[in-house]
């Protein structure tokens, strides 16, 4: 399969995804709207992946992308999205984005929903890294919940489309430079942890790997 990139920070690539997917033989693009390239058009991919943002792009670009996400939607290929992206997906699906009252940086467990169709252990601790949340849209099945946000991602169609707020993605080097980048000054809370809490154990993105590949497994099976 040919994957295409929607990318929109340096700071959000694809990381452990591209892995992934050399590893099993697939191929892929980048498409920087960060650096106001246009998004591809739905044809020249067999699976669409929408990563993070710390803002949109420009307002011509965006609309776009919207398009193209939405298009791809109505098909019949994979799409998976990731903070951001997974918000143009609960857009596109009919829920409503909004910043969150309290933002999420930092691990956190996260407990799978009853009726979670994902290949996850029941709980398992996670990296997020989100200011806005979404509501669950009709027809599609939750991922589950951290103690600060009720819905941290979905799947829709079949598994089709599967939107995460939480980054199994990321590697220890990318966080750092999250850190260094984007960490509030404030002090730490509940749901916002220090850049030392966060780059205290390399294990830990190890273990997200674990998931990452069992997500993307779940996702690309059959497909």
């Amino acid at each position: 399969m040919h994957i295409y990139f929607l990318q929109h920070s340096p700071l959000f690539g694809p990381a452990r995804i591209a892995d992934w997917l050399t590893g099993l033989g697939h191929s892929y693009n980048h498409c920087r709207l960060d650096e106001g390239e246009l998004p591809p058009p739905l044809a020249n991919c067999d699976a669409l992946v929408v990563l993070d943002a710390f803002s949109p792009p420009a307002a011509t670009l965006l609309k776009r992308e919207r398009k193209l996400v939405e298009r791809a939607l109505k098909s019949n290929k994979p799409v998976f999205g990731i903070g951001f992206g997974a918000g143009l997906i609960a857009e596109a699906l009919g829920a409503i984005v909004s910043p969150a009252v309290q933002p999420e940086i930092g691990w956190q467990p996260l407990t799978l929903a009853d009726d979670s169709p994902f290949d996850l252990p029941e709980t398992f601790e996670a990296l997020l890294w989100h200011r806005d949340i979404f509501g669950l849209p009709d027809g599609c099945l939750p991922l589950g919940s951290t103690p600060g946000g009720p819905v941290q991602g979905f799947a829709w169609d079949a598994g089709r489309v599967i939107a995460l707020q939480c980054h199994l993605e990321s590697t220890a080097q990318g966080t750092a430079d999250l850190c260094d980048h984007d960490l509030p000054a404030t002090a730490a809370t509940a749901y916002v942890q220090t850049r030392d809490e966060i780059l205290r154990d390399p294990k830990r993105f190890d273990r997200q790997a674990a998931l990452l590949d069992r997500v993307m497994t779940q996702w690309l099976d059959g497909r």
